[in-house]
């Protein structure tokens, strides 16, 4: 008898595939694909999602014409599976083209990714859409007349809601590729949708609504895309109304100045007063990229008053919202009257806004409102927001502290380093000993840009007693920061102010009864051994190493070995060999092994 040739059906179909491939005789070379296609009708739904994961293994043993003649008809028919499996082959099979033989097939992969369009699961139609999208791009126009798009329509008239729901992501891709006769019924479809009896099919019409109209010419936009976005705009759900002013943006993109003021923006005004908190928050949340498709008049006589609103919303969440978009709000507002509309309208808001109940509120704002002192100029940032400052450098909430601590560079370039700590240095000593040590930590960072600007003198009389309080800081974090810090004052004032100012007061640590003090002397000795002369290094710091190499602790005896080889290249020959050395060996032959073992290392270094 003549060898028989297995197909994907012989060997899904048979009972022990493997076995069965076995029997047939079949070239040998394919067995492992046979344990792969086997493995697609396994119980272990593991070993079949590890399986789908190789289909393009599979797809290239059998060939391109077997794949479109076999795999491919029988991943259609076996679309029931758990849902992390169907999402694999959603996944895979939006990059199979090559696999089929290239655009020219590309619709022998519409079938399979249609049944997965219709499944319950969201996550798996989005992704078979998402899949369907890319295959779709790869068709010809006739192609997609003839294949795609009566996809499309089957989708769209499917009795289930999850087919019209899919449908609704797939009318931007088809529009574009085809001819202007089905792009009418494309139109008819979509407007149909629109208007579906389900809100999960009206959701998906209205989150498409926007990428939809921007492949239109614009006379259909403004005599059909604008009436289904007033339309969806009104619907008696929330959650169609939230997607549909989502499309304000895109849609104000396409259209005349004259003719969004008169079509799009009563649907703005409507959804800042809308009834429900999340269509509110949805506008607040898009009104930078809506902002940026008007005119500077429609800037400033409808969205001042609109975003003011939202400011002064009832509902935390909506002026959270207002408050992360305020910084990029204010920029982008026309030049001529931008310091004006923040002045009038904004701040007004903004004041009540610092004292509000919600301290999710007043982080968001914390976060944004340095940045409106460059926009208003000196004057105003001294009378209107230092106050505002000052309050939130105080508030209850540490994130409110911390976030105005990170954003004062911005009030610094402004009014001048000089007027910001004058007036803000009570604030900042306060929090250099607040109770929370993120806040601690948050004023270390931003000492070095302090330092660069007042100058050495206001430095030390003002600031570096508050540099060394840090050091015996009882958060390990917050000593780690202040021994770094130290590094970065050096590098702005010089190694002579650290032999005058700075090194007397950290060696001094040395001898300190706690020994965590000890040990921060050898971490500033670390960062500042690179940025101070060699002479202090070879003096004042190696004379420090010596003492504390014979410490009572173990922990700091083996700290001054690490230390050691950290700095051995900034050590001077004669010390090493007169002082560090001898100290090294001593520690060499220390009872505690963790000593000997740095100790040791610490010798290699400086051999």
């Amino acid at each position: 008898a003549g060898e028989r040739t297995f197909t994907v059906h012989d060997w899904l179909f048979c009972s022990g595939h493997v076995k069965a491939f076995e029997m047939a005789g079949t070239d040998e070379s394919l067995y492992p694909i046979a344990v792969l296609i086997d493995e697609l009708r396994n119980e272990d739904v593991q070993l079949r999602l590890n399986s789908i994961k190789k289909l393009s293994t599979i797809a290239v043993a059998l060939g391109i014409e077997r794949t479109r003649n076999e795999l491919i008809p029988f991943l259609t028919d076996t679309v029931d599976d758990e849902d992390e499996v169907l999402w694999a082959l959603a996944e895979q099979l939006g990059a199979f083209l090559p696999l089929v033989g290239g655009p020219e097939y590309a619709h022998c992969l519409l079938p399979p990714l249609e049944s997965l369009a219709t499944v319950e699961e969201t996550v798996i139609r989005d992704k078979a859409v998402e899949s369907l999208i890319a295959v779709a791009e790869q068709h010809s126009q006739p192609d997609c007349e003839t294949h795609f798009v009566p996809l499309v329509k089957r989708l769209s008239q499917g009795d289930w809601f999850t087919c019209r729901a899919s449908a609704c992501g797939l009318y931007t891709v088809a529009y574009r590729l085809s001819s202007s006769s089905i792009k009418a019924e494309l139109r008819q479809h979509f407007k149909t949708l629109c208007g579906d009896d389900t809100p999960m099919v009206r959701r998906a019409a209205a989150s498409r609504l926007g990428q939809f109209a921007k492949e239109m010419a614009l006379e259909d936009v403004k005599s059909e895309i604008v009436p289904l976005f007033k339309g969806l705009a009104m619907d008696d759900q929330d959650s169609v109304r939230l997607l549909a002013v989502e499309s304000a943006a895109p849609i104000a993109e396409l259209l005349s100045q004259e003719d969004v003021e008169e079509l799009v923006m009563p649907v703005v005004r409507e959804a800042t007063k809308d009834k429900s908190w999340r269509v509110r928050y949805m506008i607040a949340d898009k009104f930078a990229e809506l902002q940026q498709s008007v005119s500077p008049k429609i800037n400033r006589a409808e969205l001042v008053p609109a975003f003011s609103s939202l400011l002064k919303d009832v509902e935390a969440e909506v002026r959270a919202a207002a408050c992360q978009k305020l910084k990029v709000f204010c920029d982008n507002l026309p030049e001529e009257n931008r310091a004006a509309a923040i002045l009038d309208d904004i701040l007004p808001c903004v004041e009540a806004l610092v004292s509000d109940s919600n301290q999710h509120v007043k982080t968001a704002l914390a976060s944004v409102v340095m940045g409106l002192a460059p926009l208003v100029g000196k004057e105003s940032t001294l009378e209107h927001l230092l106050p505002m400052f000052l309050t939130q450098l105080r508030d209850e909430c540490p994130e409110v502290r911390l976030n105005i601590i990170s954003n004062l560079d911005a009030v610094s370039k402004v009014i001048g380093i000089g007027q910001l700590s004058q007036s803000l240095l009570p604030a900042i000593v306060e929090l250099a000993e607040d109770q929370k040590w993120r806040v601690r930590l948050a004023i270390i960072e931003y000492m070095p840009l302090l330092a660069n600007q007042l100058g050495v003198d206001f430095f030390n009389e003002k600031f570096n007693p508050l540099c060394m309080a840090w050091l015996a800081d009882n958060v390990y974090a917050v000593r780690e920061a202040a021994a770094s810090n130290l590094r970065r004052l050096v590098e702005a004032f010089g190694s002579d102010w650290a032999k005058d100012h700075l090194i007397p007061k950290v060696l001094a640590m040395s001898q300190d009864p706690n020994y965590l003090h000890r040990l921060t002397t050898l971490f500033c000795i670390n960062v500042l051994a690179g940025v101070v002369s060699a002479d202090i290094v070879n003096t004042s710091i190696a004379t420090a190493l010596r003492q504390l190499s014979g410490d009572s602790v173990a922990n700091v005896r083996f700290n001054v070995a690490k230390t050691i080889t950290l700095i051995s290249a900034s050590l001077g020959r004669d010390v090493v060999d007169q002082s560090i050395k001898p100290a090294l060996q001593q520690l060499a032959a220390d009872t505690d092994v963790d000593v000997k073992f740095y100790a040791n290392e610490a010798l290699a270094a400086v051999a």
